[in-house]
């Protein structure tokens, strides 16, 4: 791609506007920038787009917004379902109510209808949205976690999962098709509403989410019990979660919730923390200050967008705020909804819990516990949505709980995707009903790896930026495919699955039978005494991730192996 005559285009071409052609003169010195600018276009990937903001090819902005979404817009002609429409959702982010508007815009003058959100709602609301309007897709416009200057395209399909396979790759090769900028169609707004091809939504939709979300509660009875002892800090750190969040514990009962005042109100500067993601222990600090003011038994943090959630427990005998990961947050509602659904009602034959190939072995060892099916999909919680979409289908499988180890997970099937306002209703619930029983969150938590085992997983993630830093980061996969490892660190590999390849090695025998998962750049080692480790690019930002997990007879134990395992993992791609 000639970046030098693209850069010339966009600064010739009546097309683009001139506030975007006075931000690319501002370059014009710079030659590194204008070819990381204009190098590429932004790709189009199985999630979508997501990029820096910015003017340029390899850049998020209305031009690259409109240019994906005439490539969907052409898909969906093309399958026949334009007069379903299309629901649209944003963060609150630099840009996303623009964004959000484009795409908008641009299925209307293909004569699509778009529903679009009257303001900032969190991903969960828009896959249940996708359904509740029987919509034929639907777009999000988040950057997720990413630092301030991302933003980003979600896609979803009628399902209100993340598009999968053929979806995805059809709709990638009409957006590729698109090569000229001019010929993305658009309308003006007033036009658009005066021919009902733009809907605002907003109240009916939160009011049928916030229904579905309640018909998940097992027992209202324990809320009731100790709502006004239970003290929760909660904060949406600058996202969409402040107001669902708030309002579905409000309507339940609880009365001590706490919102941090720093980060309550939606900015997409972030202002009070750098990477404003509920794994980082820095978007915690204002929260575990308040939570310590007010004695809070436990400490929420939902991401921008509201579909990952973090969280710390209290252990009452050392006063000390205790961060679950996601791994450990996910175990502890699956042991939860599992066990109150047996309890209240039974387990039916056909349930299932379903995890990513990169989550904790302990949910297997709790699927086992209650003799219920495990379920292991690819990463991306678009996978968990497939499984419960073919339940639906076949008729055959009962989705009992599904989450991923990236602190997302949902209950119920209102949504397709992560539901961080589900899972912090579900977490306050499984508070109130443990405190019931003379427990904390952190005590259940203790009784879990007592019973299972003292699994503890972690991820390493290695940025590598830029044109150079891609490469490096195929090269390291590649290397490791070719020269599968038959020993990490102290753990011999029994078998190594590469999910390109669609193959499981025996790395005693050397026979191989397929993963039987749709092919992925992913490598998984499965090692000795219930450890592993797992090697994938990200999907969202250019990092090599390492996830690796082990299972140990105490937490100290467990530490000093897992402490063990991280050296050798990071050994492996730095020989």
């Amino acid at each position: 791609m000639d970046y030098k005559k693209n850069y010339e285009e966009w600064l010739s071409n009546d097309y683009f506007d001139e506030a975007t052609k006075a931000e690319l003169k501002a370059i014009k010195d710079d030659e590194n920038e204008i070819k990381e600018r204009f190098y590429a276009d932004l790709e189009f990937g199985t999630a979508g787009l997501r990029g820096v903001i910015g003017a340029g090819t390899n850049r998020m902005n209305i031009y690259t917004v409109r240019k994906a979404t005439q490539g969907l817009a052409n898909y969906i002609k093309k399958m026949g379902k334009a007069a379903q429409g299309v629901a649209i959702a944003y963060d609150s982010r630099r840009m996303s109510p623009e964004f959000a508007d484009e795409a908008a815009l641009c299925l209307a003058a293909n004569g699509i209808k778009a529903y679009v959100f009257e303001s900032l709602r969190p991903t969960p609301e828009l896959s249940f949205a996708v359904r509740e309007l029987k919509c034929t897709a639907g777009i999000n416009i988040t950057a997720s976690h990413n630092p301030p200057e991302y933003n980003g395209y979600k896609v979803y399909w009628e399902d209100g999962a993340q598009i999968t396979p053929p979806n995805d790759t059809g709709i990638m090769a009409e957006v590729k098709a698109v090569t000229d900028y001019s010929t993305v169609k658009t309308m003006d707004k007033e036009t658009a509403k005066a021919e009902n091809l733009y809907e605002v939504i907003g109240q009916v939709i939160d009011d049928a989410y916030m229904e579905q979300l309640k018909k998940q509660v097992r027992h209202l009875d324990s809320i009731k019990e100790v709502q006004k002892d239970l003290k929760i800090v909660y904060t949406p750190l600058h996202g969409t979660g402040n107001i669902p969040a708030r309002r579905v514990l409000k309507e339940l009962g609880f009365e001590n919730v706490y919102v941090v005042p720093e980060q309550e109100l939606p900015d997409g500067e972030f202002p009070t923390v750098s990477y404003p993601n509920p794994e980082a222990k820095e978007a915690f600090e204002l929260a575990l200050k308040l939570a310590k003011e007010k004695d809070a038994d436990l400490v929420l943090a939902t991401d921008p967008d509201a579909d990952r959630l973090g969280v710390y427990v209290k252990d009452s005998k050392t006063g000390e705020y205790i961060t679950l990961t996601g791994n450990m947050s996910g175990c502890l509602l699956a042991d939860y909804e599992i066990s109150q659904i047996k309890e209240l009602q039974g387990l039916p034959e056909d349930g299932a819990l379903i995890k990513t190939i990169v989550t904790t072995n302990m949910a297997d060892a709790i699927a086992k516990y209650y003799g219920v099916k495990l379920i292991e999909v690819l990463t991306g919680f678009k996978y968990i949505g497939q499984q419960i979409l073919g339940f639906e289908q076949s008729g055959k499988g009962t989705y009992l709980f599904g989450f991923e180890e990236s602190y997302g997970c949902l209950i119920g099937t209102h949504a397709r995707d992560k539901d961080a306002i589900v899972a912090t209703m579900a977490l306050c619930e499984a508070a109130a009903y443990y405190k019931t029983k003379g427990k904390t969150l952190w005590d259940a938590m203790i009784d879990m790896y007592e019973r299972y085992g003292y699994y503890k997983d972690d991820v390493k993630s290695i940025t590598m930026k830029g044109i150079e830093g891609l490469d490096k980061i195929q090269k390291i996969l590649e290397d490791l495919r070719n020269n599968p490892p038959a020993q990490i660190g102290k753990y011999q590999v029994l078998s190594a699955r590469d999910y390109k390849k669609d193959t499981i090695q025996n790395m005693k025998t050397g026979e191989i039978t397929a993963t039987g998962l749709p092919s992925s750049n992913v490598l998984y080692y499965d090692l000795e005494d219930d450890a592993w480790v797992c090697v994938r690019p990200s999907g969202t930002e250019p990092k090599v991730k390492l996830y690796y997990g082990i299972k140990g007879a105490s937490l100290e134990d467990a530490n000093e192996k897992s402490q063990e395992l991280g050296k050798a993992v990071l050994a492996m791609i730095e020989e």
